[in-house]
């Protein structure tokens, strides 16, 4: 009978087996560290929609969360007084339109007049410019018409942008000033607001690719604008995120940004043998050795583990599996 290394009584004890011959000569590998922050959902545009009328909230045609086009009315505004100025300026229009019928008048006789050489050409000049400040001050009832007709069209507040409306601050009824806000509006997509220790705002780069984990696993992210102002020892970056849901407007997402790389130790997932809680990895003519696993990376598609302690460069680690029906590594 064939004797039993010590490699492979341990490995039997242990529960395990060779599972392919290949090895793997430890050398460091420089790895991506990540920082975990909370980044913000935001709207790119958040701007309100003002009234541009001082007068009495007749209408209020959105809530909360309602998505609106740009140029729809959210709300109406009236100020009865431009009606009754309205009304005083078509009576006016009125009187001085049949002052301007009789001037007109006026100006035929002294015409005919003047062509039978009983008046002057003086006083006919006069009927004329009696018509000429008529006409005058007609026009101008009706400018101011259209002024305050512009006026009362201005009760209609619109949506400055297409989006979703974030806040209502007013009620129906509501008696709202010339500026104020009805309703607050977030348009132009949205993104995620990012505010990191100022520490790291060397080590940010637009154009960095960015984890970010949701409910639905990690997604990719892409930093688009890091501010050059810092505020509160903050350093404030934007992140592009495909498919991001608008929903909710200011929650809070876990984000995994770059902030610098590192040398580390990487073994194969598969080399890492968990048993009686301590993880073992098998090395090339040495046999088994405890080690201390750290984070778990892909590099080119294959699972590795960092090997905090146990193992150093120029190891080789040989590929190992447990036995069917023992538990595999944690």
């Amino acid at each position: 009978m064939r004797p039993i290394s010590a490699f492979s009584l341990i490995a039997l004890l242990l529960g395990v087996v060779p599972a392919v011959a290949d090895s793997v000569t430890l050398a460091p590998v420089s790895i991506t560290e990540w920082k975990a922050v909370y980044g913000r959902v935001e709207a790119r545009d958040r701007i309100p929609a003002r009234a541009r009328l001082g007068g009495t909230l007749v209408s209020l045609s959105v809530a909360e969360g309602d998505v609106v086009a740009q140029g729809d009315v959210l709300a109406e505004i009236v100020d009865e007084k431009l009606g009754f100025q309205l009304a005083a300026l078509e009576a006016q229009g009125r009187a001085l339109a049949a002052q301007l019928a009789n001037a007109q008048a006026e100006l035929t006789r002294g015409e005919e007049l003047l062509a039978q050489g009983v008046t002057t050409a003086q006083r006919l000049d006069a009927l004329r410019t009696q018509v000429d400040v008529v006409t005058g001050q007609i026009a101008a009832l009706e400018a101011q018409s259209q002024v305050l007709a512009q006026q009362a069209a201005e009760g209609a507040v619109l949506a400055p942008v297409a989006g979703r409306v974030l806040d209502v601050p007013v009620a129906q009824g509501a008696v709202v000033m010339p500026g104020e806000a009805v309703a607050q509006l977030g348009g132009g997509g949205i993104f995620l607001r990012l505010a990191v220790p100022e520490r790291h705002a060397a080590n940010l780069t637009e154009g960095d690719a960015i984890q970010i984990e949701s409910a639905d696993g990690v997604a990719e992210g892409r930093l688009v604008k890091v501010y050059p102002l810092i505020e509160n020892g903050r350093v404030v970056a934007d992140v592009e995120v495909a498919g991001l849901s608008e929903r909710f407007v200011d929650a809070r997402v876990l984000v995994r940004l770059p902030v610098g790389e590192r040398a580390a130790l990487l073994v194969p997932e598969a080399a890492l043998v968990t048993r009686g809680g301590v993880d073992f990895v098998a090395l090339e003519g040495a046999g088994l050795r405890t080690v201390v696993p750290g984070e778990r990376v892909t590099v080119d598609g294959v699972a590795m583990v960092e090997v905090l302690t146990g193992l150093q460069a120029g190891d080789v680690v040989m590929a190992v599996a447990p036995v069917a029906g023992e538990v595999g590594h944690e």
